[in-house]
């Protein structure tokens, strides 16, 4: 593969990897197949970095950090080098940059295609807290509600991203009907946890009704006994099982940069 690596501002190396180390996590879950899907980063007040295409696209099984790219909110180059060779911003660039906009508290954005996630909800099933100790920030994360946005669009542009933003209100995520689903975190690994976390009750809850039970939310009194075992346990320790999953063979490893 021919990626030619940005000539500049080497402290951003450890961050290109961790966005690509993000895209193939999505990758490895089935939740972002071919090439569709994209992770970013936000740098300062008018940057971010993004998984962009290059002229030799693989798919973001196969990102590697020289495919991180560091952009402004408008989609151009935010320092020399970036875009040069034929890179491109993803052409949905206005759905990661609408939230970083208007959303102080986000500092990443993960848009992926759950097939799960779109087929749960094109039947009427709502992302639920249906489960408890199983996956407990999935579980706290459905009980505070996961919106819908109701159009089935390419958000290509900043008119769409804003009715998308305001579907997604103050939530950390929401379903995108008949595409995917948008989610987002303080960080890169807390934005794709929240997503493999709705994928899986999304999962779930096709299995249940297809065996023919119904779906019923967890118990107040459950829910309130569930322990808050804190962000080095349900981030930490989750983020390097993912990578570990990688290097198992959930996804081929990629190159350093």
């Amino acid at each position: 593969m021919t990626s030619s690596p940005a000539p500049y501002a080497p402290d951003l190396a450890p961050l290109r990897r961790l966005v690509s180390d993000a895209c193939r996590v999505l990758a490895a879950r089935g939740l972002a197949d071919g090439i569709l899907g994209h992770v970013s980063l936000r740098i300062d007040e008018r940057s971010l970095l993004v998984r962009c295409r290059g002229p030799e696209e693989r798919g973001l099984r196969h990102t590697v950090p020289a495919d991180i790219r560091l952009v402004d909110l408008d989609g151009g180059p935010a320092a020399p080098g970036e875009l040069d060779g034929g890179w491109q911003p993803p052409n949905e660039l206005p759905l990661h940059t609408e939230v970083l906009r208007t959303r102080a508290d986000v500092s990443a954005v993960v848009h992926a295609h759950p097939p799960a996630v779109v087929t749960a909800d094109l039947a009427g099933l709502a992302i639920r807290p249906i489960i408890g100790a199983f996956d407990i920030p999935g579980t706290r994360l459905a009980a505070g509600g996961i919106p819908v946005y109701r159009r089935g669009v390419l958000i290509r542009n900043r008119t769409l991203a804003a009715e998308m933003t305001a579907a997604l209100a103050d939530r950390p995520a929401v379903l995108l009907r008949g595409h995917g689903l948008t989610s987002t975190g303080g960080s890169v690994q807390e934005a794709v946890l929240h997503a493999v976390s709705i994928d899986t009750i999304a999962r779930l809850s096709l299995d249940v009704v297809q065996a023919g039970g119904t779906l019923t939310d967890l118990p107040e009194e459950d829910l309130a006994e569930l322990p808050d075992l804190g962000p080095s346990f349900h981030q930490g320790t989750a983020w390097r099982h993912e990578l570990a999953r990688l290097s198992d063979g959930g996804a081929t490893d990629a190159p350093a940069l």
